[in-house]
C-alpha cells in the first residue's frame, strides 16, 4: 500500500501501532481545533508523549502531511479497532465552534479522500449516518465507509461544521470516483505544434464554454451564481444587466464554476450573505 501522492510534507510518528492487522475500508475525518500547517502538525505528532497521530493531515492552505504510513495503524480515534481499518486524517480549522475549515482544506480534503479511494480500489464512499448502522456494516470490496472521532469517545470531533457535510463529503468523492481517470495525456490545443482545428463534442464543449449570464448557467449551478450575484460577489463585466437585474458578461468557465459551486456548499460565502 503506497501513500498518497499528493503529500507534501512528511514527519513519520513514533506513536502508532506499524502494520495494519486489517484492509483499509474506512476514512475518518477529524478537526484539529487550530488552523495549523503541516510542518505544525507534523511536530505535535512527532512528539512521544503526546500518544497521538494521524495517517494525514490537511493544513490551512489544502497542503498533506503524512505522519502514520498508509498501511500502518495511527493512534487517532480513541479506538484500535477503527484505527487498524480506517485512513484517519486530521484537517485545519477554526479553534472555536464550529470549528469551521477553511475552503482550501475543504478542496484538500475532498481531493484526499478521492485519491486514497482511487488507491484502494474502491469506487463508493459512504456515509450511512449513525454509529450501531456503519459498525454493523460490512462493505463491500469496492466501497469504503465514514466513521467519525466522537462515536468512540466523549468528543465533539470533527465538529459539527464537518460533521454536517459528512455526506456531501461522500457524495461528491462518489460523484468523482464515478469519472475514469484518463491515462492520456492532454491534447494540444488549437494552434500549438501537433495540435488540429477544434471540433469538440458536447462534453468538451461544456468545459470550454463561458458563461455570461445567469440564463447560460446550468441548472446544477444555477442557485449558486443566482446567490452569489444577489449578493453582490459577483458583478460581471460592463455594468450591463439581463431582465431581471442580474449582471451579465459573468465570463464563468465550466472549472470556475464547479469551484464556485463547491465552495459555496462548504459556507465560503457565508459571510458575504450569499
Amino acid at each position: 500500500m503506497s501513500n498518497s501522492p499528493l503529500t507534501t510534507c512528511t514527519v513519520i510518528s513514533p506513536n502508532q501501532s506499524g502494520k495494519r492487522l486489517h484492509a483499509v475500508d474506512r476514512i475518518t475525518i477529524h478537526c484539529v481545533v487550530g488552523q495549523c500547517t503541516a510542518e505544525a502538525l507534523g511536530a505535535l505528532f512527532a512528539d512521544p508523549k503526546r500518544f497521538a497521530s494521524s495517517n494525514y493531515g490537511v493544513d490551512k492552505d489544502g497542503r498533506v502531511g503524512c505522519y502514520v504510513d498508509e498501511d500502518c495503524r495511527s493512534w487517532c480515534s480513541s479506538s484500535a479497532a477503527n484505527d487498524d481499518r480506517a485512513v484517519t486524517i486530521e484537517t485545519a480549522s477554526d479553534s472555536f465552534a464550529p470549528y469551521a475549515v477553511r475552503p482550501a482544506a475543504y478542496a484538500g480534503l475532498l481531493d484526499l479522500c478521492e485519491d486514497i479511494c482511487r488507491r484502494n480500489g474502491k469506487t463508493r464512499l459512504l456515509w450511512l449516518g449513525d454509529k450501531e448502522t456503519t459498525l454493523a456494516y460490512e462493505p463491500g470490496p469496492d466501497e469504503m465507509v465514514m466513521t467519525v472521532h466522537r462515536w468512540f469517545a466523549n468528543k465533539s470531533c470533527p465538529g459539527e461544521y464537518l460533521m454536517a457535510r459528512q455526506g456531501e463529503i461522500a457524495a461528491e468523492v462518489t460523484r468523482r470516483l464515478e469519472t475514469p481517470q484518463s491515462a492520456a495525456p492532454p491534447a494540444p490545443l488549437a494552434g500549438e505544434p501537433g495540435g488540429a482545428s477544434p471540433s469538440p463534442t458536447d462534453e468538451e464543449e461544456d468545459d470550454v464554454k463561458r458563461y455570461n449570464s445567469i440564463e447560460e448557467v446550468p441548472e446544477w449551478g444555477k442557485e449558486t451564481v443566482v446567490r452569489l450575484c444577489a449578493a453582490g460577489v459577483l458583478k460581471g463585466c460592463g455594468g450591463e444587466r439581463d431582465g431581471d437585474g442580474y449582471p451579465t458578461g459573468l465570463d464563468l468557465s465550466a472549472d470556475a464554476l464547479r469551484l464556485l459551486v463547491i465552495l459555496d456548499r462548504a459556507g465560503a460565502f457565508a459571510a458575504c450573505g450569499a
